[in-house]
């Protein structure tokens, strides 16, 4: 038997037994303790802290070769690709402080699993749920604070040594991390905490054979074990999988800003004439367009996404249907699609900020967000003038 401050043994019944290896998920350490216990335990089941999509990204180390970019802008996906991204280079830089390929330990889980004939259990929620569950149950400007808190992290120098992630694996460490996690976002600690323990329970405690052995992060150790122990009756999995539908008030304003242009433009049309109608029109231009193809410029996009940026900003300005950036950054993947080393190395240089303007892949994503990000303080600008003109100032 394989004696170990991160196993936990839970006895259900005189002959089930089930066996909680808690793990860093960049540790040299967890790597080896999972294969040994593995192989000491002879489980009749592996449970992993995976999903199939991330089991195939672990195993599949170019995966990042295959990936059509543009594809992913026609789903209207780019804001959830830079969302796993930022997730998978704050992964990565960790694992650089030790060596350690991040999730190594559930890849080394899933080969042995398969080498001594265990039955295979991906026991996580698909992670595109989880992320999707956590964002919308997020409020708007704690959504700004996440972010921001993620972009910290990820431009942090400070490296993570192995004593330190041994000392996170302590209990104590662990709580007191959970706590204040907790205390700031306690809304995503639902989401990526506890219902992931109940997910996580449900899936091991149903895992079949006698001696069921689960490798998972030492973060859900102690939940999933008071779970399993006390027998609590988790939410069914379709209860969790549940993306809750977003709020209604973001389209209503959506809609609200342009009919109140619309609406301003006709009224100072009936009182002032066509001219100023005309003057304002081109203001319109000028706070959207210009701004926007100034951001695209500052991305570094090819010059038609410049152009797009200029020409379509005060059109997607009147929508909310779609942005601008999502014009200008098809436009410059098509003119300039990554390299296929540039795709490899997009997680680690997403983290060096001198670096996403070199990498094509990143200036994707910059002339996605750049025109939007500087055509908004225009509209504003706009609004203050035609306010103005309204109000008779």
């Amino acid at each position: 038997m394989t004696a170990s401050k991160d196993i936990t043994r839970i006895n259900i019944s005189p002959d089930r037994e089930i066996i909680l290896v808690g793990t860093a998920h960049i540790s040299q350490e967890s790597v080896d303790l999972v294969r040994s216990t593995i192989v000491s335990e002879k489980p009749d089941c592996v449970c992993v802290e995976l999903d199939e999509n991330r089991l195939k990204a672990l195993e599949d180390g170019d995966r990042w070769k295959n990936l059509d970019i543009k594809n992913v802008l026609k789903k209207r996906q780019m804001a959830s690709l830079v969302v796993n991204l930022l997730l998978a280079s704050y992964q990565k830089k960790m694992g650089e402080s030790t060596g350690v390929e991040p999730g190594a330990e559930l890849k080394a889980a899933a080969e042995e699993a398969r080498a001594c004939s265990a039955h295979l259990v991906l026991a996580d929620r698909d992670v595109k749920i989880t992320l999707r569950r956590a964002w919308a149950g997020t409020p708007f400007f704690r959504k700004l604070k996440l972010l921001a808190t993620l972009l910290a992290a990820i431009f942090e120098t400070e490296k993570v040594s192995e004593e330190e992630l041994g000392k996170m694996r302590e209990q104590d460490t662990l709580s007191i991390m959970m706590e204040d996690f907790g205390k700031e976002f306690p809304e995503i600690k639902q989401i990526l905490i506890t219902e992931r323990d109940q997910f996580l329970a449900g899936r091991i405690a149903k895992a079949e054979g006698k001696r069921v052995l689960a490798v998972i992060g030492a973060g859900h150790l102690q939940g999933i074990k008071s779970i399993i122990e006390s027998g609590m009756e988790t939410p069914p999995e379709e209860e969790l999988q549940k993306i809750p539908p977003s709020s209604k008030w973001p389209r209503i304003i959506g809609w609200l800003i342009p009919a109140a242009i619309i609406s301003a433009l006709i009224y100072i049309g009936v009182e002032q004439g066509s001219a100023k109608v005309a003057d304002y029109l081109t203001l319109w231009v000028l706070c959207t367009g210009v701004l926007a193809a100034l951001g695209a410029t500052c991305a570094l996009a090819h010059p038609f996404a410049i152009i797009a940026a200029l020409f379509l900003a005060p059109l997607t300005g009147l929508t909310p249907l779609v942005g601008v950036g999502l014009f200008t950054a098809f436009i410059q993947a098509y003119f300039c699609p990554p390299r296929v080393a540039e795709m490899e190395t997009v997680a680690e240089d997403i983290w060096k900020l001198s670096r996403w303007w070199k990498n094509r892949f990143t200036r994707v994503i910059l002339a996605f967000i750049m025109p939007g990000l500087f055509a908004a303080p225009g509209k504003f600008i706009f609004f203050a003038k035609i306010g103005k003109t309204i109000s008779g100032e």
